[in-house]
Parts: C-alpha cells; structure tokens; sequence
C-alpha cells in the first residue's frame, strides 16, 4: 500500500508535516534562547544588588488634615444649596427631601 498524498494549494501533506517539525523545533530553539537571556539577566541582577549599600531615608513628619483653626466658609448657603441640587439630581429626587446637617471644611 503506496501512502496517499492530499495536496492543499501548492503544498502537500509530507510538506505540511516537515514545515510542522520545523516550526515546532525553531519554537522549542527560541524559548531555550529566551530561557537563557533572563536566568542570565537574573543572576547579573542578583550579583550586582549585594554589592550596592541600602540607604534609608527618614519618613517626612506627619501633616494634620485638620487645621489648627478653622476657617469660616464662605458663602456656606450658596455652596450648601449647590451640594443638595447636585445630591438631588444624582439620587433622582427633589430638592426639598434633601437635609444637609453639617458641613465641614477639609
């Protein structure tokens, strides 16, 4: 029995088949290269990192987010009245059901 021979376009079954092998053996070549570039890239970096002294800098002081005195607002029922329109319009009620109680400057 002769093997049989599909032909696919230009190129053949046995054709197919050597170009599968070849693909598969550039694809294994390529990762051992890749393999070998980043253990040696790696073991650079884990030589040069001993040899370099650590230096550790001093956390800067602590701010206050409240200050020391507070500040009138200015305009406080202006900005209050923009507040409950704005909370009004995004919850899809009216402006009357919405009761600000406090406001505080930050």
């Amino acid at each position: 029995m002769s093997p049989m021979t599909i032909t696919v376009g230009a190129v053949t079954t046995d054709q197919l088949a050597t170009l599968a092998v070849v693909g598969i053996v550039v694809n294994a070549v390529v990762g051992i290269i890749i393999a070998a570039l980043i253990y040696a890239v790696l073991r650079r970096l884990r030589s040069a990192g001993g040899t370099a002294p650590v230096q550790v800098q001093a956390a800067p002081a602590p701010v206050s987010a409240v200050p020391a005195v507070a500040e009138p607002i200015p305009n406080r029922q202006a900005m209050i009245a923009a507040i409950s329109a704005v909370i009004a319009e995004e919850l899809g009620t009216d402006i009357s059901a919405i009761r600000i109680l406090s406001v505080k400057k930050v």
